[in-house]
C-alpha cells in the first residue's frame, strides 16, 4: 500500500472514530454524541426541528407536546439513533395524550399574566406588577420546558410535572440556563416574529444539551 493510500485510510479511520460510525478498530474511541460531530448536519437538523416544533405549536395548546417531541427527536439525532420525521410525529401524537390539558392550563395562566402586564401601567405600583408578571411568565415557560424535556409516554405528564421541583433542586444552574433560553426565545420572537423558527430549534437543542453539560460534581440530571 502506498503512503498516499495509507494516509487516506488513516484519515477515514479518524473520521469514523470521531463520528462513532464503523467499522472501527477495537481500540478506537467512540464519540459520546456521534450525531453531534457533524456540525453542519446538526445545525440543519436543529433548524428543521425548530420549524416542525413551531408548526406543531400553532394551536398554542399543543406547545408542550411539540416541545416534548422536538427534544426527543434532537436527542435521538445526537445519539445517532433513528431520528426520522415520522418518529417525531409519532412522539407528538403520543405526547398529545394529556399534553393538551397541560397546554390549556398553561395558556390560561399565561393569558392572565399577560393581562396583568397590560393593565399594570394604569394601577399603583404598576412597575412592580409588570416585573412580577414577566418573571412568572418566564417561570411558567421554564416549567413547561423542563417537563417537556423529560417527558415520556410511559410516565405521563402529571407524573413528569410532579418531578420538576426535584429536578430544579438537583440542578439549579441548569434551571437558570433553561429560564434564560425560554426568555431569549420569547424576546427574540417579539422583536421579529419569523425568528421564532430558529429560536425554537435553539430552545430544543438547549433542553437536550443543558442536562448533559459538564458539572463540577460530575453528575447529570436524569
Amino acid at each position: 500500500m502506498s503512503a498516499a493510500s495509507q494516509m487516506r485510510s488513516r484519515r477515514a479511520a479518524d473520521r469514523a472514530a470521531r463520528s462513532g460510525s464503523g467499522p472501527l478498530p477495537a481500540s478506537a474511541p467512540i464519540a459520546r454524541f456521534p450525531g453531534a460531530t457533524a456540525k453542519f448536519a446538526l445545525l440543519g437538523e436543529v433548524l428543521l426541528a425548530g420549524v416542525v416544533v413551531a408548526a406543531l405549536s400553532l394551536p398554542l395548546v399543543t406547545l408542550p407536546a411539540a416541545l416534548a417531541a422536538g427534544t426527543a427527536h434532537v436527542r435521538r439525532f445526537i445519539g445517532a439513533e433513528g431520528s426520522s420525521m415520522r418518529q417525531l410525529l409519532a412522539d407528538f401524537r403520543a405526547a398529545l395524550r394529556g399534553g393538551i390539558g397541560i397546554g390549556v392550563a398553561a395558556l390560561v395562566v399565561a393569558a392572565v399574566l399577560a393581562l396583568d402586564i397590560l393593565v399594570a401601567p394604569s394601577v399603583p405600583g404598576g412597575a412592580v406588577v409588570a416585573i412580577a408578571g414577566w418573571v412568572l411568565l418566564v417561570a411558567l415557560g421554564t416549567v413547561i420546558a423542563l417537563a417537556a424535556a423529560s417527558f415520556t409516554p410511559e410516565v405521563g405528564w402529571i407524573a413528569t410535572l410532579r418531578r420538576v421541583p426535584a429536578a430544579v433542586a438537583a440542578d439549579a444552574g441548569g434551571t437558570v440556563y433553561t429560564a434564560v433560553a425560554v426568555a431569549f426565545t420569547g424576546f427574540i420572537t417579539t422583536v421579529l416574529a419569523p425568528l421564532l423558527l430558529p429560536a425554537m430549534g435553539c430552545l430544543v437543542l438547549a433542553l437536550v444539551a443543558i442536562p448533559e453539560r459538564p458539572r463540577r460534581t460530575g453528575t447529570r440530571r436524569d
